[in-house]
């Protein structure tokens, strides 16, 4: 069944649509909007997450507390749905959970649209293990690199909606109109992936489904699962260094350092992040053909080496004041942005054994969520607490896609042949 079964172009075109709801929300709100909305509500802080004017230690603790949870249970989301054999039936709740925190958000007093972005931040994030472990679904081994690339540049179109929806409602409706025209956008696009994606023929795996009180212990079990197999682990490790890095700096801490280190206001930044958006569409569309073509290895690589050079000129920057830098900046970072992702989802993919594809694909998240715990943590100590320079903090990342590169050193990304129990279940 498995060698004659192929993706419909409808299952394509709606997992790429689900992509695109995805980036509304990690743009509109994420990255652009909840930030812009925070930097403006510091009054109504806790003076114990302030120092001085700044909310760069709220937006840490709201983000951190997020990631705790995805780190515990995003194995369990992505074990849960290869015993199943389905994964829709998990990515609906995912999407609700993170579609109505974001429907209230700005509508409360500022602590509680804290945790409402916390709330918001599990729900995407436990989604996207499953929604990456559904790369198989509407792909074959000759075109998976195109299929991603298409997903990515199809979801950043989603930005284009998020800037556009900003563009139309902040400065006469205000934030919480932004947050509920962004949260309906995201279950309006995610609706075809729930409906229309045809999955591969997976039977419920034989004995009990996996529990929530086991999600630990087979967090522990499947990162000794993954050390088993060639490469996975050290990529593991990789990707947690350089996600650590680019999800630290779009999770909203690029939008404060524009504002409080180069005094771009909220029109200024949608005109920056429309531009960004622009080179991240064309990352993600050729990253992907260059994912076929080279191999996702050789990309990723290259795309690491981009990213530094983005950071230099945006601690460089801010360093001199230099306002003209933050649009290379932008231009280099939405690039290297499409290309990441475009390039890493295949690289896991490719090394990782069907039969446990998406359990490897919750340590995947698992391991960049933690990153995204790691990277505020330490923008949070250096700004807010050392009381150093965000140039500091900038330059702190860079340091983890150097380190990210040296590990990635020892991955290949050759085809895996894969025999008896490495299948998928019930595939033989």
């Amino acid at each position: 069944m498995e060698s004659t079964w192929r993706p419909t172009r409808r299952s394509v075109a709606a997992w790429a649509v689900y992509d695109l709801a995805n980036t509304i929300f990690a743009l509109g709100v994420g990255s652009l909007y909840f930030a812009d909305w925070l930097t403006d509500q510091r009054s109504g802080l806790p003076r114990w997450v302030t120092r001085g004017d700044t909310a760069d230690l709220a937006l840490t603790i709201a983000v951190d507390a997020a990631m705790v949870v995805v780190i515990v249970l995003g194995p369990w989301i992505g074990a849960r749905s290869d015993h199943r054999g389905t994964r829709v039936r998990y990515l609906v709740p995912m999407t609700i959970a993170a579609v109505v925190p974001t429907f209230l958000l700005a509508s409360t007093g500022v602590v509680a649209s804290l945790a409402l972005f916390s709330l918001a931040l599990i729900g995407v994030n436990l989604g996207a293990v499953v929604y990456d472990a559904m790369l198989p679904d509407v792909s074959t081994p000759e075109n998976v690199g195109r299929v991603s690339g298409i997903g990515i540049a199809v979801g950043y179109l989603g930005s284009f909606v998020a800037v556009g929806i900003g563009a139309l409602l902040l400065d006469e409706h205000g934030h919480d109109a932004v947050f509920k025209a962004i949260a309906v956008c995201f279950l309006l696009f995610a609706i075809p992936c729930f409906v229309w994606v045809r999955e591969r023929p997976r039977p419920i795996a034989p004995g009990p489904a996996p529990t929530l009180l086991s999600s630990v212990r087979r967090l522990v079990s499947s990162w000794r699962k993954a050390r088993t197999y060639r490469g996975v682990a050290r990529f593991l490790v990789g990707r947690f260094l350089y996600t650590d890095a680019v999800n630290t700096l779009i999770g909203g801490y690029l939008t404060i350092y524009a504002k409080e280190e180069l005094g771009f206001t909220s029109s200024d930044l949608q005109l920056l992040l429309t531009a960004a958006i622009t080179t991240a569409i064309v990352g993600g569309y050729v990253g992907g053909r260059l994912v076929d073509r080279f191999g996702p290895r050789r990309l990723l690589h290259a795309v690491l080496y981009l990213w530094m050079l983005a950071m230099a000129i945006g601690v460089v920057a801010g360093a001199a004041g230099a306002r003209a830098l933050a649009w290379p900046l932008g231009g280099l970072g939405g690039l290297a942005l499409g290309a990441t992702w475009a390039a890493d989802r295949v690289y896991m993919q490719r090394i990782s054994p069907p039969r446990h594809l998406g359990e490897f694909y919750g340590l995947y998240a698992t391991v960049g969520r933690f990153a995204t715990f790691l990277g505020p943590l330490v923008w949070g100590l250096v700004v807010t607490v050392a009381g150093l320079p965000r140039e500091v903090a900038l330059g702190a990342l860079m340091l983890f896609l150097v380190a990210a590169r040296l590990v990635l050193q020892g991955v290949d990304d050759d085809m895996r042949q894969w025999r008896g129990e490495d299948l998928a279940v019930g595939v033989r």
